[in-house]
């Protein structure tokens, strides 16, 4: 058997992938357009919990401040539609430099700490920004602000309909996943994973850790950016409820839940986590009751989360070709004796 089909831990997160480009097709044939939008927002929720993917699995440092650049990016997208602006290109523009430079400042001061003083800074800093946006009632306040225009790519792509957006979506965390994955043996990337083991032995071997740090704080601000610009365009509305710690403590689920460290956990944390939400509610009004202690349940179960049962399925698979092994070594030693 070839080895890349005996691991589904390779191949099946690839295929779940490739599997979300068929779907505007499939639901324009079947007139099931809702779930475009649904799957999108999974696409888009998945982006931002690898953004903190970097931070909590590849750096090892627990932020709870991440929902303060999705809020970012949802409001450079507002802001510039309010003021007349309506390309994405100016508006990406913004996002970056925003998120870019906010992720700077925090980071480099949040970077002093460490443990629960990191957990507790982040958080501050998105309360911060959370109670900034609900004191300017010019810009709807503790209501949000609806878009007045959505973002528009040229060539007529408008990112408020739900297809075009679904694609960008794909593309960049697409983009993002390949970039991790190219990042886990790469020496910035292997440093990077070395300083969640041990910060001082990897700046005696003579890396900045600390730099490489707040770098990747930096890469991760701007990702989630990313991502609360195509959440503003998929709902129109930009809320200063996307900064609370809430949406931060949602991302940590979700990449709890799928993998954390791993290149495909948070797509499957993000699938998870909405998709069992969205089922959930439909059956009863107190779903969160249910959902709680079965986070826990994943959560004790292992540390890989979804992406650890996959690998435990790779094992299992193995299995017999190793026995077939071991039975065809055997005869041959016992001939020689």
């Amino acid at each position: 058997m070839n080895p890349i089909l005996s691991r589904p831990s390779q191949w099946l997160p690839l295929l779940l992938l490739l599997a979300f480009l068929f779907v505007p097709p499939a639901a324009a044939a079947l007139g099931a357009q809702f779930y475009v939008g649904f799957l999108a927002r999974i696409l888009v929720y998945a982006l931002a919990a690898s953004a903190l993917n970097l931070v909590l699995g590849y750096a090892g440092l627990i932020g709870f401040g991440h929902a303060l650049f999705v809020g970012l990016g949802a409001y450079c997208v507002s802001l510039a539609s309010l003021a007349g602006v309506e390309s994405a290109w100016p508006q990406l523009l913004l996002v970056l430099l925003s998120c870019a430079c906010t992720g700077l400042v925090t980071g480099a001061i949040s970077l002093r700490t460490r443990g629960i003083g990191f957990i507790m800074i982040t958080l501050a800093f998105s309360q911060m920004g959370y109670f900034v946006f609900v004191s300017l009632k010019q810009f709807g306040g503790d209501d949000g602000m609806s878009i007045i225009a959505t973002s528009r790519l040229g060539a007529g792509i408008d990112l408020g309909a739900a297809t075009p957006l679904f694609y960008a979506a794909w593309l960049v965390l697409a983009a993002t996943l390949l970039w991790m994955h190219k990042l886990r043996s790469a020496p910035f990337g292997m440093a990077l994973r070395g300083s969640r083991q041990n910060l001082a032995r990897v700046n005696a071997l003579g890396f900045p850790a600390k730099r490489f740090q707040l770098i990747v704080y930096v890469i991760s601000a701007v990702l989630c950016g990313l991502s609360g610009f195509l959440l503003a365009n998929l709902n129109a509305y930009a809320s200063p409820g996307l900064m609370s710690w809430q949406v931060s403590g949602e991302l940590i689920v979700m990449v709890v839940m799928g993998g954390m460290g791993t290149v495909f956990g948070p797509l499957l944390g993000a699938l998870a986590f909405i998709g069992i939400e969205e089922i959930m509610k439909s059956y009863t009004d107190h779903w969160m009751l249910v959902f709680g202690p079965m986070i826990v349940v994943i959560a004790l179960a292992g540390r890989d989360g979804l992406m650890g049962a996959l690998v435990w399925l790779d094992a299992w698979r193995s299995r017999p070709a190793r026995k077939a092994a071991i039975g065809n070594i055997a005869p041959a030693n016992g001939g020689e004796r």
